[in-house]
């Protein structure tokens, strides 16, 4: 019997982060890419990439609750007082537009799961991190050299 429980719980959990990565991939992907850009792709973006907003949403959110609860926040009510991105992505992108309507606060909170428990990836660094770039301008976009892996 604890046996076919494990096994149920394990399989829902499976499931559940299945669609997660669905839900992700249908409802953000279509901005937010989720692989490193190529110069050519970079010229293409719509959104910051994934992997990028997680950096920031993890530094200032240590807690997964506390990312989650952000994350599903910032989604349905974006604020330029609220964002965790850099003022010169927002000026590149602008401020994202409100998810309300088009998915749920549940499934927002699936999303925000899967992208805390997926992004960044391991090959991503940040100018932030190696001590690099100093704020020049460019940086984050890998310009300077230094944010390429």
């Amino acid at each position: 019997m604890k046996r076919t429980l494990f096994l149920l719980a394990f399989a829902a959990t499976a499931l559940f982060a299945d669609n997660a990565k669905a839900l992700f991939e249908s409802k953000c992907m279509g901005c937010h890419i989720a692989t490193k850009p190529t110069p050519e792709l970079r010229a293409k973006m719509v959104a910051p990439p994934a992997f990028g907003v997680m950096f920031h949403v993890k530094e200032r959110y240590k807690d997964r609750k506390d990312a989650i609860e952000f994350i599903v926040s910032y989604a349905m009510k974006p604020d330029r007082n609220k964002s965790v991105c850099m003022p010169r992505t927002i000026k590149r992108f602008g401020l994202m537009p409100s998810m309300k309507g088009s998915v749920s606060e549940s499934e927002l909170e699936a999303i925000a799961g899967y992208m805390y428990d997926n992004f960044p990836p391991e090959w991503f660094s940040h100018p932030k991190q190696s001590g690099g770039c100093n704020g020049k301008k460019g940086c984050a976009s890998g310009s300077c050299g230094k944010n390429r892996g």
